[in-house]
């Protein structure tokens, strides 16, 4: 039998995995207005998706590498710089067709659960 912090770090890695694969699509769903980094790390946690900067920034960089986003940086009100990330119309077709298989993998596993 496995020891229960074998058990502990079993457990978070698959959390982790499960989270991570979800994220793409909550990502995308919230760029369809535009936001910055720690913005979105805020609206992420508000809907109970928590992620930090380690995870975030990483993947904005790659659907941005993917040609799912647009990002300029901007100052407002003398701030420091930020980057304000944005959906763009592949993104979009890329969301429509993700959240389409989201909701039947989600039936699908949600029948298995039942």
């Amino acid at each position: 039998m496995a020891k229960e912090k074998d058990y502990t770090d079993l457990l978070e890695n698959l959390r982790f995995e499960l989270h991570r694969g979800s994220l793409v699509l909550a990502v995308l769903s919230l760029l369809q207005n535009e936001a910055y980094g720690y913005a979105l790390k805020q609206q992420l946690a508000q809907g109970n998706l928590e992620i930090n900067e380690g995870t975030l920034y990483p993947l904005l960089r790659r659907l941005e590498s993917q040609a799912l986003l647009d990002s300029e940086w901007r100052v407002i009100d003398e701030a420091r710089p930020r980057r304000y990330y944005k959906i763009n119309e592949l993104g979009s077709r890329v969301l429509a067709d993700l959240s389409l298989e989201w909701k039947s993998i989600s039936q699908a596993v949600n029948g298995l659960l039942d």
